[in-house]
């Protein structure tokens, strides 16, 4: 996949554009020739910049404040995604977040919103989207590895990431016959901004002790991710199709 070619003439949606994963896969979408609208929760300075990165590509990229948890802001972006690029041939569902709870002290609140970003957020775009999509779409979902190895004071989160494996599967053998190819990827610990965040001894002490669990010994990168969901994205995966790709480093 040459630069600039991949996903040439492709139009993309991309949730939660503005930070780590997702940024970076709105990001390498653009440099291969996809037309991109991502968004996000709140304007702050990751929105502002990615906007100015955008403005140095070619193609014709939109940065959309929208919560993907709120069903009437989730057919709002997919409304402007119409009015902006005329229809869709890629969705990528990034967007999720959860609060770290032990499970004692798992509130009702707190598992409701966690399966509604995660779970509920990326049925509503998918179903939304068909309208835009046609033969030879590509939705792409995020998963997490904690889907098998678990994660203490993350069983909400879990379980809305279990259930988007099982979803992505069944989704893929009905869309199939339409042309439209459903896949997870399942990322691993992968080293964002986040990690920049915290105290550099913290960090080191964390990216030591997150590399201890994998076969390569390291934490994978954003550009990692970003890869793989371009290829699922485009036509040289034109037979990959309700699949669960493990990005993690072999945990």
């Amino acid at each position: 996949m040459s630069a600039g070619g991949a996903l040439a003439g492709r139009r993309a949606l991309v949730t939660g554009g503005t930070k780590g994963i997702g940024r970076g896969v709105v990001l390498a979408m653009a440099q291969t020739g996809a037309d991109v609208v991502t968004c996000h929760r709140a304007d702050d300075d990751s929105a502002a910049s990615l906007r100015a990165e955008l403005a140095e590509l070619p193609g014709k990229h939109h940065v959309i404040r929208a919560d993907v948890a709120q069903p009437e802001q989730a057919r709002r972006l997919l409304a402007e995604c119409e009015s902006a690029l005329g229809g869709l041939e890629v969705l990528v569902n990034n967007a999720g977040a959860f609060r770290p709870r032990p499970y004692a002290t798992l509130g009702e609140d707190e598992w409701a919103a966690t399966i509604a970003g995660n779970l509920t957020a990326t049925h509503q775009l998918c179903q939304g989207a068909l309208r835009l999509m046609g033969p030879g779409s590509s939705i792409v979902n995020v998963g997490s590895t904690v889907t098998f190895v678990g994660m203490a004071g993350g069983v909400h989160y879990t379980a809305a990431k279990a259930a988007i494996v099982g979803y992505t599967r069944s989704l893929a053998r009905e869309l199939g016959p339409d042309g439209i190819r459903v896949n997870v990827i399942s990322p691993g610990r992968i080293d964002t901004e986040a990690m920049d965040a915290l105290e550099p001894q913290e960090a080191a002490r964390q990216r030591a002790m997150f590399a201890r669990f994998t076969a390569l010994g390291r934490l994978g990168t954003v550009a990692e991710v970003a890869a793989v969901a371009v290829f699922l994205a485009s036509p040289a995966a034109g037979y990959v199709t309700g699949q669960n790709i493990h990005v993690d480093g072999c945990v």
